[in-house]
């Protein structure tokens, strides 16, 4: 989609989600006029209109917290953006790595939603067609070293909050660690099914070696 086809809306703006090109996070929501869009091209950096100063924002102008922008995607309706973005720092004022970090609800997704089998079909899928703007076609396009260095940061990430004894982040940082580990499997060709039948014959081998013990 060229330029000129984006949508502005009366007011000459048009919202872009800014999101992490290495976690895939959202960061922030903000919005950008035709000039601002065209600062953020030129400069690789993000640019946005702010609506309450009235004037163009260069992200990281004044904290440093600069924005290096790697992909920009218009939706099907050319009327949003979402941006993917190596960040310097924060992207929230607050110092909050995210603007988006107040919890409103928290809905459990039902296992008739969510299943490890679909999850490996889907990043298979991921693999295939390399969508723009995915950050799982992003770790498939920089390769084995890239998603290796992905799960031992997981990794770490699990271990201090287990450490911490705080739960909620221990389970977050589990399933962050989970999808790295399923994105590897299906970097190496290894299937789920592979993982329950190596899982399966060691629940045996402990059974045994248990009753030998007791013995």
């Amino acid at each position: 989609m060229k330029i000129e086809e984006l949508k502005f809306d009366k007011d000459g703006l048009i919202p872009a989600i800014v999101t992490d090109c290495e976690s895939g996070k959202v960061l922030t929501l903000a919005y950008m006029n035709r000039e601002s869009l065209g600062i953020s091209l030129e400069k690789k950096m993000t640019c946005f209109w702010s609506r309450s100063r009235g004037e163009l924002w260069l992200k990281g102008e004044t904290s440093g917290n600069y924005q290096h922008i790697r992909s920009i995607t218009a939706d099907c309706d050319g009327d949003a953006l979402l941006i993917s973005v190596k960040k310097d720092g924060p992207a929230c004022h607050t110092g909050s790595e995210s603007c988006f970090f107040n919890t409103v609800a928290e809905i459990e997704q039902s296992e008739e939603n969510f299943s490890i089998d679909g999850l490996y079909e889907l990043l298979k899928e991921r693999k295939r067609t390399l969508p723009e703007g995915s950050y799982t076609s992003y770790l498939f396009e920089k390769g084995l070293d890239k998603i290796l260095k992905k799960v031992g940061e997981e990794c770490t990430e699990v271990i201090i909050a287990g450490k911490a004894e705080d739960k909620r982040e221990t389970v977050y940082e589990i399933a962050d660690l989970m999808y790295h580990v399923m994105v590897l499997m299906v970097e190496a060709g290894i299937t789920p099914e592979e993982i329950k039948a190596e899982l399966a014959s060691r629940h045996v081998i402990d059974h045994k070696v248990k009753q030998e013990k007791m013995v």
